[in-house]
């Protein structure tokens, strides 16, 4: 079911809408652009703490992803774990994506 959200992600990238990785992700964030912040399921503890706490201190949208980091970086291109997306448009459509799966999950 993920492969619609990893193929958006994709499309995001190539859009230039997204910022990957911990340092770019928190960097965008604090200069206001990010929209959603999407983790990896499998996102170390130490690392999705200190993102979960930049992401409330910039009022920001964070959701875990029903995919690893290899998925992702086979979708993408470069393995990471924090993707901040950048574009208003692309977050709502992810942000519905990772809910449908969460949700087709828990039944």
């Amino acid at each position: 079911m993920n492969d619609k959200l990893l193929h958006f992600l994709g499309i995001a990238r190539r859009a230039g809408k997204l910022s990957l990785g911990n340092d770019a992700a928190i960097e965008a964030m604090r200069k206001g652009y990010t929209k959603l912040l999407l983790l990896a399921s499998d996102l170390s503890p130490r690392t999705a703490g200190g993102v979960r706490s930049a992401a409330e201190d910039e009022d920001v949208v964070l959701v875990e992803a029903n995919a690893t980091m290899d998925e992702i970086s086979m979708a993408l291109g470069k393995r990471t774990g924090v993707i901040a997306v950048n574009d208003a448009g692309f977050a709502k459509k992810l942000l519905a994506l990772c809910t449908a799966e969460t949700a087709g999950a828990k039944e």
